[in-house]
């Protein structure tokens, strides 16, 4: 019979996905640390006697990760490692009766909005006055800031609502005493974030109120940087871009993921939007918020998309000429409305789509950055590695978006600093600089 481990009664949390995870791990673990229980997060001490997996279970590749992971850390406790194995988060939300019977070495599984269980299973008190508190896990400079939970949205390839539930904001007094508290632990960024941030303040207030948002957190001393992403393009709240272009510290940065040109994929996609109107829409950004830097995600490979829809994304992209863009290869998710459709685009055919639409972007990438050689930009120093500090620019989100590498051998920066870099070399992804 397997003994008790000897390890520390001490918890380790594995993260898998999105920020928004990462966002209900760090708040986890600031209730466990209230709960003034030992806690780390991803960390190769191996000291750990209880893990939680906070799982994803967004498209395939991702749910396979968090089923390895999982996996993993089953036999790790059948071996006696570890002596307890929880797992929580969108995978565990969607699956978890299938889970229980596939994999029964997890001694629980909880969703997305059952942190209070979990936190008793954990023999943790959820600690109401603790809102909005958390353990941050990113660089201190850096925050994920969590606007609202859920979505409303009715996309037919999206499982999101049904793992996150409806959309629900979170009062803007909340949010504020939250920006003020990362600011005095040194935070100079807020990464906005939401299954829909657009939405923000529907269900609270009967508008939409996040440009009143923004505004308000503006406000907030010591806060350099805040970046919005996912917005959803139709019914735009078009205030937000005013607030954009006078306040200095909101980024001319906007991540808005379109998905999709043609009239035939916005319609069975379900989007609420056509090509014309979202053609309207990124010209109105641009004029209105001069210089700004668009980020959008398509999909490759939808249910019935031709090679006439294909080819029309293709040119789109090229005339539209994003500052950022990233593609998914479809994933035909149960549950959800285009299941009903016929997965009829090949995996290999997929593939193939998107590295076609990367193509396309990759000179465009190029040439916006090369067109910034010998031009200063200032850049948050992100960190130290290897002869280099590394940075980004306004136009540049942690992970997805460019990098600014200067030489460490020759300049001092401090990490967490905004500094004056002038561009002195430029890839297709990244850029290449020297204090000015």
């Amino acid at each position: 019979m397997r003994t008790k481990t000897l390890k520390k009664n001490k918890v380790q949390v594995i993260t898998l996905g999105c920020s928004k995870n990462l966002y209900d791990s760090e708040v986890l673990m600031g209730q466990l640390r209230a709960n003034k229980i030992e806690v780390e997060h991803e960390t190769d001490c191996d000291d750990a006697s209880i893990v939680v997996i906070n799982s994803c279970g967004f498209i395939d590749n991702a749910k396979q990760e968090s089923i390895d992971t999982i996996l993993d850390y089953a036999a790790a406790k059948k071996e006696g490692k570890i002596d307890k194995l929880f797992v929580t988060g969108c995978l565990s939300e969607r699956y978890k009766e299938d889970l229980e019977k596939d994999i029964p070495e997890v001694d629980a599984y909880f969703g997305t909005r059952d942190l209070p269980r979990l936190l008793k299973a954990l023999n943790a008190d959820y600690k109401h006055e603790l809102v909005g508190e958390r353990m941050i896990t990113t660089p201190r400079h850096y925050a994920y800031f969590k606007i609202s939970e859920g979505c409303d949205r009715p996309c037919s390839f999206c499982a999101i609502p049904l793992m996150r539930g409806k959309h629900v904001s979170t009062p803007i007094e909340e949010l504020v005493n939250e920006a003020k508290r990362l600011a005095a632990a040194g935070t100079r960024e807020l990464l906005l974030i939401a299954q829909d941030s657009t939405y923000y303040g529907l269900d609270l207030y009967g508008k939409r109120r996040l440009a009143d948002l923004l505004r308000a957190l503006s406000d907030v001393p010591g806060i350099g940087w805040i970046r919005l992403h996912y917005a959803f393009p139709a019914g735009f709240p078009v205030d937000v871009l005013d607030v954009m272009r006078e306040r200095d510290n909101i980024c001319k940065y906007l991540d808005m993921p379109l998905q999709h040109i043609t009239d035939r994929m916005l319609t069975s996609m379900r989007r609420g939007t056509t090509k014309a109107k979202t053609e309207e829409l990124v010209a109105m950004i641009r004029e209105k918020v001069p210089g700004v830097a668009l980020r959008t995600t398509l999909i490759a490979g939808y249910p019935g998309e031709t090679l006439e829809d294909h080819e029309e994304t293709l040119e789109w992209v090229k005339k539209t000429r994003f500052d950022r863009l990233g593609v998914f290869q479809y994933s035909h998710e149960e549950n959800t409305h285009a299941y009903s459709l016929i997965d009829d685009v090949t995996a290999k055919e997929k593939k193939r789509r998107a590295e076609a639409v990367m193509a396309v972007q990759q000179p465009i990438s190029l040439a916006i950055n090369s067109a910034r050689i010998d031009k200063v930009v200032k850049v948050l120093v992100d960190r130290k590695e290897g002869k280099h500090f590394i940075g980004r620019t306004e136009q540049d989100s942690p992970e997805v978006d460019n990098e600014v590498l200067i030489p460490a051998a020759a300049h001092y920066l401090r990490v967490g600093d905004f500094a004056d870099i002038k561009i002195t070399g430029a890839e297709e992804y990244d850029l290449t600089g020297e204090p000015a």
